[in-house]
């Protein structure tokens, strides 16, 4: 009874909203004919061009993830390469420090030789002109020894007087 009452209710319902069954089902036909050719004739396009698009996305993603993947390790090439270049750079510079020290040494070393020579060579010359001036000085002095001697004797020194004052006032002198 239950059922009856039940189609009674949905028959009244649908006379009052205005449903007719042979329209009712003659559209429901029509929507089902219509749902298939879309469904045999579009639907399936549409959903393989969505599904080509998700692809194209999902290969697009992946490549940009093989891209930062690979940008990510160039990076890493990249610090390693300047860390090994800064590396490089800091042993040239020590090489560098290090030769200009040997060559400031040696240059230094050169410079105190020349200096040592330009010292002995002025040593030598002060000698040498230490004793050309004693040796003038004691030819001097014999000239002077004998003038006044033959001034103080009043007489006229021969030659041989002449010398053998002059060696006696010699030893004399380099006494």
């Amino acid at each position: 009874m239950n059922c009856l009452l039940f189609a009674g209710i949905i028959g009244d319902t649908a006379r009052e909203f205005g449903v007719n069954g042979h329209h009712f089902i003659a559209q429901a036909l029509s929507f089902a004919l219509v749902a298939f050719l879309l469904h045999r004739f579009a639907y399936k396009r549409v959903l393989a061009m969505l599904e080509e698009r998700r692809q194209r996305i999902a290969d697009s993603l992946e490549e940009v993830q093989k891209i930062k993947e690979e940008r990510a390790r160039a990076e890493a090439q990249r610090q390693e390469l300047l860390a090994q270049a800064n590396t490089q750079a800091q042993k040239l510079i020590e090489e560098a420090r290090a030769a200009a020290a040997r060559v400031q040494e040696q240059e230094t070393q050169k410079a105190i030789a020349a200096a040592e020579q330009i010292i002995a060579k002025a040593r030598e010359a002060a000698a040498q002109d230490h004793a050309r001036m004693l040796s003038e000085l004691k030819r001097e002095v014999g000239r002077l020894v004998i003038q006044t001697t033959a001034v103080v004797t009043g007489k006229v020194l021969t030659p041989e007087d002449q010398r053998r004052l002059s060696e006696e006032t010699l030893k004399q002198v380099g006494a």
